[in-house]
């Protein structure tokens, strides 16, 4: 553990000084701890607005915070007594207790290691156990308001760490809150409360779908060692993913808060899955707890720092999630990411976003014609689409055009466009300013999914399913749930899809035509693996009968991957055809070199 995570992480038996220096030493102890108090809340008052993407220009600020909660924290336990006495509210415990849990989500969020998310769970976890919002809740309205924050932002922390049975548990106590305030106080007051425990319902309806039955992070167990991974034959440079922005907007898309159902498949995509704390999902519930003197946590409690803080992995990609932002903001973001990108990182965009296609002054037949947008200075104008980031109206300050990404295809970019108007960002390749940019766009039509209207309802978005959980977004696909699917059945597809993802990651490796664009970053495990789950997405959708010779249901890549993965190649289908044995559903899929199964299973319309 860094010394910085030393200095953030709370420790019951810390030596951390108190402020009882030679300024204050006679001074009353009630005196002493509100004087900390206003100067904490001072101090945070000035970084709650800063911004999580910069990776350094605010650390001396987040010390400086940090340390002064841990001051506070350590005084108010050392003294709880005269505190109590001197008039201290439980509740007044639980605001710095709040506060210190924000600051580590905080900080998970800025730097994405996961042993402050986890340290962030630790003291959400304290306010819920000891109720320290509990008394004169129903009394003050101010209380309740902050119970009900301290529940949304453990949700969060929650979500993010994969503790769903926990999620449930205060959802529940979510609405019965609710209810209690509404009748306590005026029901005006609540309206935005109810619309948020709309939003996680919602959420957490979407998101049931094969729950737990294999986690989104990179897992060593399930995944392949990153020692292990095969090195590409033309690789001239070995490329990292070091930083990640994830940008998702979709009218009426289902969210929690500002993250959206697809930014969170994919940030979960893009960390990693702590060694074997996947399998360790009968842990108690909160509400049997133990909780030693002081407020530090029993003996019982399950160590989550321990379990999430391997040292043995690397560290997680930095990642900057936007919701609805401004192009300028957008466009800022890019720029301080890019100047902060080391010498050997890739920088992944991500951009989820519904396309306007429609432009003033231009002919369907020139959007449909990327390169006719090219100009004399290596650009090209908005003729080839847009996408609507910021939902407030066309063009102008929400909408970004491809030519917006040029100025930064001076650092290597690996790009993920999401979109009905993917296509038009192809319009980037060629035009880059040093380094020629990896894309993988989607299908510019919604998938044909059995039981359901749209791609993206009630599941998100198909081609990101297909990226973050691909075999879930199989059996989506075909139509089933997660109640038709035998655990056998899902571990056996499971097992065939990854050692058919393996096999293909080999064959790219050990390629001699493929593009230096892929050959330098298929050693990176996140590229790697979204590479693969796009060319098992691209197979799916080739081969899908009711998507056959459909190039506008067809995922691309730019640039070009080598023939021998192509959807129509033996070895894809042969692939995506055992795969569709394993459910049953093989007449689905065109076999088109008439392979023969060894273990055919009972094909079904």
């Amino acid at each position: 553990m860094s010394q910085q995570q030393q200095l953030y992480t709370y420790n019951s038996s810390s030596t951390i000084s108190s402020g009882n220096n030679s300024s204050n030493i006679n001074l009353p102890v009630s005196e002493v701890y509100w004087s900390m108090v206003a100067k904490a809340e001072k101090k945070f008052s000035k970084i709650r607005d800063l911004p999580y993407y910069q990776r350094n220009r605010y650390d001396t600020y987040f010390s400086k915070v940090f340390k002064i909660y841990t001051q506070l924290w350590k005084f108010q336990q050392e003294n709880r007594q005269k505190l109590v006495e001197a008039g201290l509210k439980r509740w007044e415990i639980g605001d710095i207790a709040s506060r210190i849990g924000q600051l580590y989500f905080g900080q998970y969020m800025k730097t994405s290691d996961a042993s402050y998310l986890s340290e962030s769970y630790i003291f959400y976890e304290a306010i819920l156990t000891r109720e320290y919002f509990k008394d004169g809740m129903f009394q003050d309205v101010n209380i309740a308001f902050k119970q009900l924050r301290f529940l949304a932002r453990f949700l969060t922390v929650c979500l993010v760490l994969s503790r769903r049975e926990v999620v449930y548990q205060l959802v529940n106590q979510l609405k019965m809150l609710l209810d209690d305030c509404k009748r306590a106080f005026q029901e005006t007051d609540f309206k935005e409360w109810k619309l948020v425990v709309q939003e996680i319902v919602k959420f957490l309806k979407a998101d049931t779908a094969f729950m737990n039955i294999r986690p989104l992070r990179y897992s060593v167990v399930l995944d392949l060692q990153p020692d292990s991974i095969p090195n590409a034959l033309e690789a001239k440079r070995k490329l990292k993913l070091k930083d990640a922005l994830l940008c998702s907007y979709h009218p009426n898309e289902v969210k929690f808060s500002e993250l959206t159902l697809d930014t969170f498949r994919m940030l979960q995509c893009l960390e990693w899955e702590p060694s074997g704390s996947f399998y360790q999902t009968s842990s108690a519930p909160s509400s049997g707890t133990s909780v030693g003197q002081n407020g530090a946590p029993g003996p019982s409690r399950v160590n989550y720092s321990h379990d999430i803080a391997d040292p043995m992995l690397p560290p997680n990609p930095r990642k900057a999630i936007l919701y609805r932002p401004s192009v300028t903001h957008f466009v800022a973001v890019l720029s301080t990411i890019c100047e902060e990108l080391p010498p050997d990182g890739v920088f992944l965009i991500y951009i989820s976003a519904s396309g306007d296609k429609v432009i003033t002054g231009h002919t369907e037949s020139d959007r449909s014609n990327p390169t006719s947008g090219h100009s004399e200075g290596g650009c090209f104008d908005n003729r080839t689409g847009c996408l609507n980031i910021g939902g407030r109206g066309n063009g102008g300050s929400n909408c970004i055009y491809p030519c917006d990404l040029i100025p930064f295809t001076r650092t290597p970019l690996f790009l993920i466009v999401d979109s009905d108007i993917s296509g038009a960002f192809k319009a980037i390749d060629g035009t880059e300013k040093g380094e020629p940019v990896a894309m993988l766009l989607s299908p510019t039509a919604s998938l044909p999914i059995s039981a359901m209207d749209s791609s993206r309802q009630p599941s998100g978005s198909s081609f990101t399913n297909f990226l973050t959980a691909p075999l879930q977004a199989f059996i989506l696909l075909l139509g089933f749930t997660s109640a038709d699917i035998e655990t056998d059945m899902y571990n056996k597809a499971e097992k065939l899809l990854s050692s058919s993802l393996n096999q293909w990651g080999s064959l790219l490796a050990s390629s001699d035509n493929l593009n230096p664009v892929w050959a330098q970053i298929l050693s990176d495990p996140f590229l790697r693996r979204l590479l693969l789950r796009f060319i098992f997405c691209r197979a799916v959708l080739g081969l899908y009968t009711r998507t056959f010779k459909k190039i506008e249901f067809l995922p691309e890549c730019v640039p070009s991957l080598p023939d021998a993965v192509l959807p129509m190649t033996a070895t894809c289908q042969t692939t995506v055809l055992q795969l569709a044995d394993v459910f049953g559903a093989t007449n689905r899929f065109i076999n088109s070199e008439g392979i023969v199964l060894a273990e055919s299973g009972d094909s079904e319309d």
